[in-house]
């Protein structure tokens, strides 16, 4: 009897490990996809194409690997072929981390466009206002000076789907400022906030802002592992736009990759 529990015990024990070591593997293919493994023309592999290069510089919500990748959709338009789209996004980037880095990997490209969508990660971090204004004026100053790229600023997403929450509330100062700082400039303003707000306002019930890594990484190991669409993963969640109150969905993606295909497709004096 003591030896049929001994040998129960070990089967239990192998099962539990098997399970725990298929979840490692299951969450390890998620977890690399969308954090480690670099999105698809990165500066240091697109700049320097004969193509006249369109620069996306921001965060994670350009870098695209986790959640909707909408510079991949502007890539694939027939009307934009001409063009190398080059993904300047790095995850956890703030106003301060892109303008470090402005020479690199945007002014580097010899770009003929810009658009520019930073300013998530400073809402969360606590970036004071003023200094997240100095950044980006200091970023599209330094673009200006050094190439004679059209310029975009992009306004930032809802940041979950309840527009009256406090995050949501702080978040439009930091809209206000982008704005600002495109007409100061003389630059061009993509609403991509107002956007997803006509398009979040319809819902009757919208989820009030609540990310966490170990949900981002839940959204990331449902796509990667076992292939569920970024637009099926954000309704499981009661969301429209965004699949963890951060990062895109499909549909969140389509919304910039519009913007910014009309943007690209108007010429300069329009």
């Amino acid at each position: 009897m003591v030896r049929k529990r001994i040998v129960s015990g070990k089967r239990i024990i192998a099962s539990v490990c098997v399970v725990l070591a298929a979840t490692l593997v299951v969450t390890g293919v998620g977890g690399y996809f969308a954090f480690l493994r670099s999105p698809a023309n990165t500066p240091g592999e697109a700049c320097g194409s004969p193509r006249p290069a369109v620069v996306a510089a921001g965060a994670s919500i350009t870098r695209g690997t986790l959640g909707g990748d909408w510079i991949g959709s502007l890539r694939s338009r027939p009307d934009l072929v001409g063009y190398e789209f080059v993904n300047a996004g790095i995850n956890g980037n703030t106003s301060a981390d892109l303008l470090a880095r402005i020479d690199t990997d945007v002014v580097a490209c010899r770009p003929v466009a810009v658009t520019i969508l930073v300013g998530t990660n400073d809402v969360r971090d606590g970036v004071p206002l003023e200094r997240y204004r100095g950044n980006l004026a200091a970023i599209t100053a330094r673009i200006q000076d050094r190439t004679g790229a059209r310029i975009a600023l992009m306004s930032l997403p809802p940041m979950g789907e309840d527009l009256n929450a406090e995050i949501n509330r702080r978040l439009a100062d930091y809209n206000r400022a982008i704005e600002e700082t495109a007409a100061n400039a003389g630059v061009d303003y993509l609403p991509v906030h107002e956007r997803m707000a006509e398009i979040v306002a319809q819902r009757e019930n919208r989820t009030p802002y609540d990310f966490s890594f170990l949900l981002a990484l839940s959204a990331a190991t449902q796509h990667y592992a076992f292939g569920r669409r970024w637009d099926d993963i954000a309704a499981s969640g009661g969301r429209e736009l965004l699949i963890d109150h951060i990062h895109l969905s499909d549909r969140g993606a389509a919304v910039i990759t519009e913007l910014a295909a009309d943007w690209l497709s108007r010429t300069p004096e329009a």
